[in-house]
């Protein structure tokens, strides 16, 4: 896998912990889908994104 297509599995995963955490425990943890989508966002015009920084390290190309 490269580290490229473990953002985006790690993202997805966390929006659909946040939804679930939302729905189940409060509804204070949309705030953690609004922050995976701004570093989404932001990862796109800037190239900076440390999700992917962290993947590198761990070994995926």
């Amino acid at each position: 896998m490269t580290a490229d297509k473990a953002v985006r599995a790690f993202a997805g995963l966390m929006v659909l912990l946040s939804v679930a955490l939302t729905y189940w425990v409060s509804p204070w943890f949309v705030l953690l889908t609004l922050f995976v989508g701004a570093n989404l966002l932001q990862s796109a015009f800037t190239g900076f994104c440390p999700a992917e920084m962290f993947f590198r390290k761990m070994g995926l190309k």
